[in-house]
């Protein structure tokens, strides 16, 4: 079987080698009035196991080398066009397969050894992954091919929300809708992707092309959406070049001016118009509207993107962070910039570090962008020196689409490509641990062969562990092992950088809450039982030792929990203690009636161990 998967890995890197990559070419129709203007190039191995495109790209991805194939694709797709005649006044669609942006830079969509006739007209095809994988290389891309003299097109739109989102920022020439929109039934979801499309259409003058039109349904479908462009089966199945007896038509795309002069990054308070007013404001107003923004932003949902300017990563404090983490929950994209910010701030959140002479670190931006609904406040630091949330800013609220898109462009201009990479505590992950933890609880520095043993440790352990850094804001948990995880009912990434206080409920007992709080401040060990309540609403006892861990000077810096589920012990105590109350009532209401009567009341009593505190409510409710 292995020899038979390497057999396969020699021969589709045989069939990128030997060029024997080709395409077919599916006609692309004017609705109206049923002339060809353009056509897509479609991927086609050479005979045999690979011939079909599924197939194709699938050996390519099993052998790691997608981004060649992706390139001998369209290199095939520019050679056929030329060699069919596929010239102006018609326009061919080339694709650009979005795992190939996911992993390899964007300059690699170029190939300068191949030349391109003047009078081939070439759309490209990109879909909102590649945005959202590699937001300013793409920025850059999109520019060099328009410069080049191509158009672009949005592809797939309406299969992932985001791609409303990323409309406005990409630009395109064609809005082309997934085929699902024109084969399923109507509903709400269709219905948002309509006004997204029809809007940005009607703004811009951009194409919308319907995929997927098979018979007269479709086809009336596709018009009911707004298309002016149609393909699929019911004009002609994709062949070796033009369509036999198609008449000829011209796509007239719309022009697009620069978004910027070729190398110039903006920054968005620079995007002001000369007429949009400025004002003064302290940094505590600025703190409100921000967070009206964000709020916005959450109401919008999958289809907003939302970019911020925070100057310095030390003003992303722990309550800016929950914030955050609320919206890369529910928002689409979200990227935040500033100095000393790392690529990935937290799960799912999109960084840039901004070097000290970028004008960008001396704003403070909030962009908000969505098909329906645009809005950025744009501020620049006056260099005030005074107490914090005193500082003033020269600042703009504006809601004028336009600006508030080249501001969002300005920022993701400066986005870097994603890492990909999370941190996780299976399987014992080296990286979940940070290296300062392990050399405090090892005394071996990083790298150590002792590390690795203490991960794989944690992570064998049945038992919760964590661990508190109290040197750091809201003193969050900075490791979970995966045992601690499944208690809690959340993935490490969504664990980390928490303040342990959110796993509490209402029926928590503040009593036992304040004694561990006490003792933190005393930088004494404490066990106490605790009510907790995992994320899917379900709650469980957790018996928590904490042992605090001190630096060499003798200073408690963390805290190690350790965390067992002891709902099953706490259950049978108390109800061992209700049993008891009961037969005692029991007997006392029998003495009543016959004092003669002597009735045992002796149960067997709840084993030794911690008890949940008889004063919580939780234990009153019961």
């Amino acid at each position: 079987m292995a020899q038979f998967g390497e057999q396969l890995t020699t021969d589709i890197r045989a069939v990128i080698a030997d060029r024997a990559v080709r395409s077919v070419f599916q006609p692309i129709v004017e609705l109206d009035s049923g002339r060809v203007v353009a056509y897509e190039a479609l991927a086609r191995g050479p005979e045999g196991p690979f011939e079909a495109p599924d197939a194709l790209f699938a050996a390519a991805r099993d052998a790691g080398c997608l981004t060649e194939l992706d390139q001998a694709c369209r290199a095939a797709a520019l050679r056929g066009a030329v060699s069919q005649g596929l010239l102006a006044p018609a326009t061919v669609f080339v694709n650009v397969e979005p795992e190939v942006l996911d992993d390899a830079p964007v300059a690699a969509l170029f190939d300068p050894e191949l030349p391109v006739p003047g009078d081939l007209r070439v759309v490209l095809e990109i879909t909102e992954r590649a945005l959202a994988a590699r937001p300013a290389e793409l920025l850059r891309t999109v520019e060099r091919v328009r410069e080049f003299g191509w158009a672009i097109a949005l592809d797939d739109v309406g299969a992932e929300s985001l791609s409303l989102a990323f409309m406005p920022l990409l630009r395109p020439d064609v809005v082309k809708l997934d085929l699902r929109l024109v084969q399923e039934r109507p509903g709400p979801a269709i219905a948002e992707i309509m006004n997204a499309v029809n809007a940005y259409a009607e703004s811009t003058g951009a194409f919308v092309l319907a995929e997927g039109i098979e018979n007269g349904t479709h086809l009336t479908m596709a018009r009911a959406l707004g298309a002016t462009l149609g393909q699929g089966w019911l004009f002609g199945r994709p062949g070796p070049g033009a369509a036999s007896g198609a008449r000829p038509g011209t796509l007239r795309l719309p022009a697009v001016q620069p978004a910027a002069p070729r190398g110039e990054l903006v920054s968005p308070f620079a995007c002001l118009p000369a007429r949009v007013p400025v004002r003064e404001a302290p940094k505590a107003l600025l703190i409100e509207l921000s967070k009206q923004l964000e709020r916005q932003a959450l109401r919008l949902g999958e289809t907003c993107v939302v970019t911020s300017t925070f100057q310095e990563a030390r003003h992303v404090t722990p309550a800016t962070r929950l914030r955050y983490r609320d919206l890369v929950e529910r928002v689409g994209f979200v990227a935040a910039l500033g100095e000393g910010l790392p690529v990935e701030p937290m799960p799912g959140l999109r960084g840039a570090d901004l070097a000290p002479g970028d004008p960008v670190r001396g704003e403070w931006d909030v962009v908000v962008l969505s098909p329906h609904f645009s809005a950025a406040l744009l501020a620049r630091d006056l260099g005030d020196d005074g107490p914090d949330l005193a500082r003033r800013f020269a600042f703009a609220l504006t809601y004028e689409r336009d600006t508030v898109v080249r501001a969002a462009r300005a920022l993701l201009s400066r986005v870097a490509p994603s890492t990909g990479q999370r941190a996780s505590t299976e399987d014992g992950d080296v990286s979940a641990v940070p290296a300062g933890v392990v050399s405090l609880l090892t005394g071996r520095s990083a790298g150590d062969p002792g590390e690795a043993l203490l991960h794989r440790a944690l992570a064998a352990v049945g038992t919760g562990v964590t661990i508190v850094d109290l040197r750091l804001p809201d003193q969050p948990l900075v490791y979970v092992n995966p045992a601690f995880e499944r208690l809690a009912g959340q993935p490490a990434a969504e664990l980390l950088g928490r303040n342990c206080r959110f796993l509490q409920d209402t029926d928590t007992d503040p009593a036992a809450v304040g004694r561990i709080r006490a003792a933190i401040a005393a930088g004494a060990e404490c066990r106490e039982v605790l009510l907790n309540r995992r994320a899917d609403g379900s709650s469980w006892w957790n018996e928590c030792t904490l042992t605090p861990v001190t630096d060499e000077t003798g200073a408690v810096v963390q805290y190690i929990g350790i965390q067992a589920d002891v709902t099953d012990q706490v259950e049978t105590e108390r109800a061992l203690l209700t049993e008891r109350d009961r037969v005692r009532r029991y007997a006392a209401r029998i003495a009543e009636l016959d004092p003669r009567v002597t009735v045992p009341v002796s149960l067997p009593s709840p084993a030794d161990g911690p008890h949940a505190s008889t004063d919580s409510p939780g234990a009153r409710r019961a």
